[in-house]
């Protein structure tokens, strides 16, 4: 596609769409807000009308007020028409938390294997204390032993706890793909970094793209290493992406995301993506001229100190850049008498 000059990042519609309402962004197009319990309050949903039924793309949490929610939003702003298929953007539970509610009520589930593959294994993987290997995760990253000890004995956060059973079968979707809805036809180009394999829509008759987490504007998804994968580099992997997509990318297209407001502007936002956090391994790279924990190394990569609620997505971002840094030959790691990585700047 043929880029034009830089017309800056811009939000069409400055108000989101009230609990149960729901906003026309182009025809045959609607976008939905369903809550989330976190700091980032809500996730956004797209009802792609089909005619004799709905197509929606991502679903919010399973959740008794979610699902109530959208019985009002059938009963009304959908008219009483079937979903008949649910588009998954990727395996998060704000994203395919509802998807197998859907399915039992016979909607196609259509997503990437990687992502319902995902899913299927976690929904169906309980524990009510962490395992040995997410606790090594955690000593190896130097959290403090107080919060070691509270993490080992606390029940973790479940898959389950928030996304539906979800039955065998799925449509599979994968990048160069097309399919169609809301009357376009739309090209599946996937991305990776936040999720594998994580799938977003460009309209081909229209300049619309469904951008799930890949593609935010002002907020950064979060790049996260966890125990199922602790040396890998997501961050290579988003940085790619974020390369890869800019190729198709121009300023007049509408970009739906996943969370926050929708915009135009997308090959500047492609870049600043990029730079973020590349700025952000400079920082790490000058903090590491002594050896730290991926746990003290919040303040060069945030710009501030991060506790509580917020300290464990903090922690997987940590160890992203670093296993980043890691497979750039920047930096040097060893075991400290605690078990814990050190991490250090390779001088010349």
């Amino acid at each position: 596609m043929r880029d034009t000059p830089d017309t800056g990042i811009r939000h069409p519609f400055a108000t989101p769409p009230a609990e149960g309402a729901a906003i026309e962004v182009a025809p045959g197009i609607l976008w939905l807000r369903l809550p989330l319990p976190m700091a980032l309050d809500h996730v956004n949903v797209y009802a792609l009308d089909d005619g004799d039924g709905w197509t929606i793309v991502d679903t919010g949490f399973n959740s008794k007020r979610a699902r109530a929610i959208w019985q009002g939003l059938l009963d009304g702003v959908l008219k009483g028409r079937p979903v008949k298929r649910v588009i998954v953007t990727h395996y998060h539970p704000d994203h395919i938390g509802l998807a197998g509610w859907f399915q039992s009520q016979g909607a196609e589930l259509v997503t990437t294997r990687t992502s319902w593959l995902y899913a299927r294994m976690l929904v169906l993987d309980e524990h009510a204390t962490p395992l040995p290997e997410a606790i090594e995760f955690q000593r190896r990253a130097g959290v403090s032993p107080e919060r070691l000890y509270s993490y080992a004995t606390t029940r973790p956060f479940n898959f389950a706890d928030v996304v539906a059973p979800l039955p065998p079968g799925f449509t599979r979707i994968k990048d160069g793909d097309t399919l169609t809805a809301a009357g376009r036809r739309w090209r599946v180009r996937c991305g990776d970094g936040h999720a594998p394999e994580h799938a977003t829509l460009w309209s081909m008759d229209d300049p619309l793209i469904l951008g799930g987490d890949q593609l935010l504007p002002g907020i950064s998804a979060n790049i996260g290493v966890y125990p199922t994968e602790p040396d890998a580099d997501p961050l290579t992997e988003w940085l790619e992406s974020c390369a890869r997509l800019a190729v198709f990318a121009t300023h007049d297209q509408l970009v739906l995301p996943g969370h926050k407001l929708p915009f135009t502007g997308l090959p500047l936002r492609l870049r600043q993506m990029a730079e973020n956090h590349e700025g952000a391994l400079d920082r790490l790279v000058d903090h590491l001229a002594t050896p730290q924990v991926a746990a003290d190394c919040f303040i060069p990569l945030f710009k501030r100190q991060i506790d509580d609620t917020e300290f464990g997505m903090a922690l997987v971002e940590s160890v992203a850049h670093l296993n980043c840094l890691l497979h750039r030959g920047l930096v040097s790691r060893s075991l400290s008498d605690q078990g814990a990585w050190l991490w250090q700047r390779i001088t010349a």
